[in-house]
């Protein structure tokens, strides 16, 4: 059994920060299920978005980020987080983070602007603002003598009073497998925080890594914690469409500095949709191009910023410019072929203002947490935001109480299973699972689409669930028992909205409602 003072489960950047921030007064473990930067963090390509003009405000920056939300930001929640911005910045220059300057001699940062925006605020580093931040945090991370770094290894469940039989209702620490050895490993925390990310490969087509598969928020849920608008999934309008091009993100930038969507013969579409055109937020965005796209039987739409210089792309869309011409698309002289994509999970876990959960002791941050700040529809770069500012509310209050380790924890328990006659199993659920959410859980839902959905859901819980008592468990089959249970509470949470809001398109409830309400699951209910 191994011991720590606070286990974080998941390695992107609001797991990283915390740990920083944790490691002077503490010993730590990061478990994280491949490498430390394989998770969304490194992927965001934008940037983070915070009041760091003079030009712009603290109010307007809530303002835009309660306008996306469409009426279900919690607005305490908001206020904490946007107030907190600059200051969020401020550390990650002070780690090494080298975001873009301006190229006019001030030596001042670059800032870009993105759909719901009023003002440039999403300071970056070029088109690869994650990575930079991932790769300069996970230095200081290695190099920290308390920090213990568990690569390879996938949480399977916490450890809590409840599933001990005991009164005590605390998280004690998690069950974990080594996936390299095949061995379950007992880990025993005064503290436990999920930073797990979000479930994005519950869709057969998203932006996120292979390692989005909602572990956090499902293993939260199974201990007993309430999740809040999991209904709310965000598809980001603008995925690259190439037989070669797995889950190639193209930025909201790129519509920032002038990009523009239009149809295959050249032809503007946005203004038809939205007053806002390209800028309107992701969820408008998205089902615009979902409704042209169904309409006229297309494949793709295209986002055209040829009109800009060669020499700006390649300083401002580095990364971009180069993964298109490497497939044959000069974005200097040809539009890019686009289509939406699964890209945010906006619930989650239910937090309070120090990132804790129902449960003593357990925390929830980043991508895995509903804190109320995203609403129905996250604004554009508040996400790595949003973990670095819980990050530091977590840290202080982790830090301001006595969490003790248990001294022993009793083993997993694997004397009643043995090893899988058929991997097959796994592999077709998880295909069925992916592509049945495509088609009935997408951008535009009905509730019959919602309801076969939720029948397929049902029966693949009982063939995984029976399969998860009898076999050793892998990590393919805990990311399948985590995905289906992710699937399973967003269809629960759009089968409760009866209106269409944000995220969430219902043709059979088109309007929307004069009092915006947050979807609550609660376990055992």
């Amino acid at each position: 059994m191994l011991r720590f003072d606070t286990l974080i489960i998941g390695s992107g950047l609001a797991g990283l920060s915390l740990a920083l921030k944790l490691a002077d007064h503490q010993t730590v473990a990061i478990v994280t299920k491949k490498s430390m930067l394989d998770g969304a963090s490194a992927w965001a390509q934008g940037g983070i978005a915070a009041v760091l003009s003079p030009d712009d405000s603290v109010d307007d920056h809530i303002r835009d980020t309660l306008t996306a939300g469409v009426g279900l930001c919690d607005p305490v929640t908001t206020r904490f987080v946007v107030e907190r911005g600059a200051a969020a910045i401020s550390w990650l220059i002070e780690q090494g983070v080298p975001f873009s300057r301006e190229d006019n001699g001030s030596n001042s940062y670059h800032l870009t602007r993105e759909g719901g925006h009023s003002h440039r605020r999403i300071i970056h580093a070029t088109d690869a603002t994650g990575l930079a931040v991932q790769q300069t945090l996970s230095e200081k991370i290695l190099a920290h003598p308390n920090v213990t770094v568990l690569e390879h290894h996938i949480a399977i469940d916490l450890i809590t009073g409840k599933k001990l039989g005991i009164s005590d209702p605390r998280c004690q620490g998690a069950y974990v497998l080594d996936s390299a050895r095949g061995e379950v490993v007992t880990i025993a925390s005064g503290n436990t925080v999920l930073a797990t990310g979000g479930a994005g490969k519950v869709y057969l087509y998203t932006t996120n890594p292979d390692t989005a598969t909602g572990d956090g928020i499902a293993m939260g849920w199974r201990a007993g914690c309430r999740v809040s608008n999991m209904e709310f999934m965000q598809f980001h309008p603008t995925c690259l469409y190439h037989p070669h091009a797995k889950s190639f993100l193209i930025s909201e930038a790129v519509r920032g500095e002038g990009g523009l969507l239009k149809l295959p013969d050249g032809t503007r579409f946005m203004p038809w949709h939205d007053e806002r055109a390209e800028l309107a937020p992701r969820d408008v965005v998205a089902r615009a191009i979902d409704f042209e796209m169904k309409k006229r039987g297309l494949d793709c739409v295209y986002l055209d910023i040829s009109h800009q210089p060669e020499t700006f792309l390649r300083e401002h869309f580095p990364n971009i410019y180069g993964r298109c011409l490497s497939l044959g698309i000069d974005i200097a002289k040809q539009p890019i072929p686009v289509v939406p994509a699964m890209h945010f999970t906006c619930g989650g876990l239910m937090t309070d203002l120090a990132a804790r959960t129902d449960i003593n002791n357990l925390y929830a941050i980043g991508e895995s947490a509903c804190t109320g700040l995203h609403g129905a529809n996250r604004l554009a770069s508040n996400s790595l935001l949003e973990c670095l500012v819980f990050a530091e509310a977590a840290a202080q209050d982790i830090l301001g109480k006595s969490a003790l380790v248990p001294e022993t924890l009793p083993p997993w328990d694997e004397s009643r299973v043995t090893d899988a006659d058929e991997m097959v199993v796994i592999s077709h659920n998880w295909d069925e699972l992916r592509r049945f959410m495509w088609d009935y859980v997408g951008i535009v839902r009905t509730t019959k689409r919602l309801q076969r959905a939720q029948h397929r859901i049902h029966l693949l819980h009982e063939e995984i669930n029976e399969y998860y008592r009898n076999f050793h468990v892998t990590a393919d089959l805990l990311e399948l028992r985590n995905l289906v249970m992710t699937a399973d509470l967003v269809v629960q949470s759009a089968l409760l909205r009866h209106e269409s809001r944000g995220l969430h398109f219902s043709k059979d409830y088109p309007q929307t409602l004069p009092v915006a309400l947050p979807t609550i699951l609660y376990p055992n209910k």
